[in-house]
């Protein structure tokens, strides 16, 4: 039975988990890096199959205006299950229906996001991070 709470606690080696088997990219080889995305970000929910991590998502937010999901990662073998979907309901549930929600897509997940009620926004601009 796939469950889902907001993180009070967790444990970078199954986070690192989550995020190799899922496709996403990240710095993994950097345990302390994403310790420190986990740390200073202020909304995690994860999702867990009898336990087990399969699923998160992390925002950065104010809670008024706006939210920012830097990361919704699925173990592979649980992906194309509702899993991902499931975890962006649980964030618009604790924000509510007056904060934007914003991603930036990796390409391989330009078609998943309008699917799920995500709109295309062509008026954003990024300075990327340089690793």
């Amino acid at each position: 039975m796939i469950t889902y709470e907001i993180a009070r606690n967790y444990d970078i080696e199954k986070i690192i988990e989550v995020f190799e088997s899922s496709g996403i990219i990240r710095p993994t080889k950097e345990k302390e890096r994403i310790r420190s995305m986990f740390e200073n970000a202020n909304l995690i929910y994860f999702a867990y199959n009898n336990g087990e991590l399969i699923g998160l998502a992390r925002c950065v937010t104010d809670f008024s205006y706006c939210c920012y999901l830097s990361d919704l990662a699925v173990k592979k073998e649980y992906q194309k299950q509702g899993v991902g979907k499931k975890l962006i309901e649980k964030v618009r549930e604790h924000i509510g229906e007056k904060v934007s929600l914003i991603l930036l897509a990796a390409n391989s997940a330009m078609n998943y996001y309008p699917k799920i009620d995500f709109e295309k926004a062509d008026n954003a601009f990024i300075i990327k991070r340089k690793s």
